[in-house]
């Protein structure tokens, strides 16, 4: 009876064995959760987001076009719509319209919303305070409220007075009048920096030219800038150059004079190939992909970003499409040189 029991006892044992090796495997233990930068940091999988508000269009060929051009340029490199997700509001003349446009894109989970004017700053810092996760930028200015206890918030500038003096240089030394024009939108921002640098290169080359300079009191009043452009035609100016996206006004009116043109912010050559000599181009992918790179580590605001000739930021393009001559190019070069090495000041003293 007792060799009896012990058998029993050893095959229950085996069939306790055989049914919990025929069971599924515990789960393995949850990996500990990652240390989060906050909502503006994309999940893996999911593209990063990216929103810009704008005061006017991404075909300005001017403000808008070149910060719109730089968010597509730095979202193919990252490999498509799959990795970045671009949305956009143009033409937000209106601040109150911007001010709803920041908000609902923060309300829509993007990780990077630029309001991409100084207009929108108080906006800006109100949507900020209710969304301290989400990362915001704007421009061009160089308050990201640290002093405030903003710690989401990027700011950028361009020193715009760089390649504005360069184009000075080259607009002095194809003048054969005398006389150059200047239509500029606001005087205030890169607009002044850009038309102040431009009349100080030009001066420098040429001490007696006349820089005749109107501001129109408006960023992209195209009516203005044209009647601007004929003031100072009629005054004898044959080389022209301006600000805004007001500029295509300008640019139209110098095209059908044979006037020559000099471009600022985005490549304005298109508009006019055969009067359109060279263009300071704003070039954004660099700041861009720094922003995404901070705030993918956590880090979303308190950095601001100037684009200057010396890191890229400012580039000086020529047209292919005007033959400009190669003295007046090795001077543009010189001219670059001197500001990269600070043996030119862009800014009259």
């Amino acid at each position: 009876m007792q060799k009896r029991t012990i058998w029993l006892l050893a095959l229950i044992s085996v069939l306790i064995l055989v049914i919990a090796g025929c069971a599924a495997p515990a789960a393995a233990p949850a990996a500990p959760a990652a240390e989060s930068g906050g909502e503006a940091a994309a999940p893996a999988g999911e593209p990063f987001k990216v929103a810009i508000v704008m005061p006017s269009t991404i075909t300005d060929l001017a403000w808008s076009q070149a910060m719109y051009d730089g968010l597509v340029a730095v979202q193919e490199e990252m490999g498509g719509e799959s990795a970045m997700e671009i949305a956009y509001s143009e033409s937000m003349f209106n601040v109150a319209d911007a001010a709803a446009a920041i908000r609902d894109y923060a309300n829509d989970g993007y990780n990077l919303i630029i309001a991409h004017g100084t207009q929108y700053g108080n906006s800006m810092f109100e949507v900020a305070t209710d969304f301290p996760e989400t990362s915001f930028a704007w421009g061009t200015a160089v308050d990201t409220g640290k002093d405030k206890g903003y710690e989401n918030v990027f700011a950028y500038e361009a020193n715009a007075q760089e390649g504005g003096y360069v184009n000075g240089v080259i607009a002095a030394l194809l003048d054969e009048s005398g006389v150059v024009g200047v239509v500029g939108p606001v005087e205030a921002g890169d607009a002044k920096l850009y038309i102040d640098g431009f009349a100080t290169g030009a001066k420098a080359t040429n001490p007696d030219i006349a820089v005749n300079i109107s501001y129109t009191g408006s960023f992209g009043d195209t009516a203005l800038a044209a009647e601007a452009a004929n003031t100072h035609i009629s005054a004898g100016a044959d080389v022209l150059t301006g600000s805004a996206q007001q500029v295509v006004g300008a640019i139209g009116v110098a095209k059908e004079a044979g006037v020559l043109w000099l471009g600022t912010q985005s490549d304005q050559s298109s508009l006019a190939p055969d009067i359109v000599v060279a263009n300071q181009v704003y070039d954004w992918t660099g700041s861009i992909k720094d922003m995404i790179a901070k705030i993918q580590a956590g880090e979303l605001g308190g950095t601001v970003y100037t684009l200057t000739l010396e890191n890229d930021g400012l580039k000086i393009v020529f047209n292919d499409g005007y033959a400009t001559p190669d003295e007046v190019k090795a001077a543009a070069d010189e001219a670059i040189q001197g500001i990269i090495d600070g043996s030119i000041t862009p800014l009259a003293e």
